[in-house]
């Protein structure tokens, strides 16, 4: 068993109250994140850093958030203090961080390489938010054909009713969405597929 660790756009400007683009909720995760890192630290399994970076003028963001982005303020763009890893969770020597241009942590980015090379066989997801970057990058994980947990208390979303219909649709395909103590108590608590019940669901 070899699983990464996927932790999703917790930068300054996403979690920090105030911050241009907080998500409510995002700051809440922080401690639960920081137990399955030091989890997967503990165990020496590979951890991403996976974030968000755009230009200042907006010509590298996508078309759904550019008018939004350029009426301001912005975010995540290099070289400021929000577009930083929040203190509570910096990368330490032997971690990857990895910038995506889009949604999802596969789309543009040389992670399935990184993965593959690394011999990871299954894939373990957190951070901010549900919609769309956590459930994006779950779905393209599990398409890669790796078994993917999304851990339910270590990831956020605007409203717990976003939460909740993002988890239904991602375990109807076969992510397995679960707290963190059911992770730490599943006997291979990386490598598990979750059976679609209703296969009507899954295509």
């Amino acid at each position: 068993m070899k699983p990464a660790l996927l932790i999703i756009d917790m930068q300054n400007d996403f979690v920090l109250p105030g911050a241009p683009a907080v998500i409510h909720g995002a700051l809440a995760t922080v401690p639960r994140i920081k137990e399955v890192l030091e989890w997967f630290r503990a165990k020496c399994y590979p951890v991403f850093h996976i974030v968000r970076e755009y230009r200042a003028d907006g010509s590298d963001i996508e078309i759904s958030r550019r008018e939004a982005f350029l009426a301001g303020p912005p975010y995540a763009v290099p070289g400021t203090k929000g577009v930083e890893i929040i203190d509570a969770l910096s990368p330490i020597a032997g971690e990857y961080r990895v910038v995506k241009p889009r949604f999802s942590a596969f789309f543009g980015t040389e992670l399935e390489l990184i993965l593959r090379r690394l011999g990871v066989d299954s894939a373990v997801v957190c951070g901010t938010q549900y919609p769309n970057c956590i459930r994006a990058t779950a779905f393209d994980a599990l398409s890669y054909g790796y078994p993917t947990t999304v851990i339910t208390d270590a990831t956020s979303a605007s409203a717990l009713t976003v939460a909740e219909s993002n988890i239904r649709d991602m375990e109807n395909i076969g992510i397995r969405c679960i707290s963190f103590d059911e992770f730490k108590e599943s006997s291979n608590p990386a490598g598990m597929v979750r059976v679609v019940a209703d296969k009507r669901l899954s295509s």
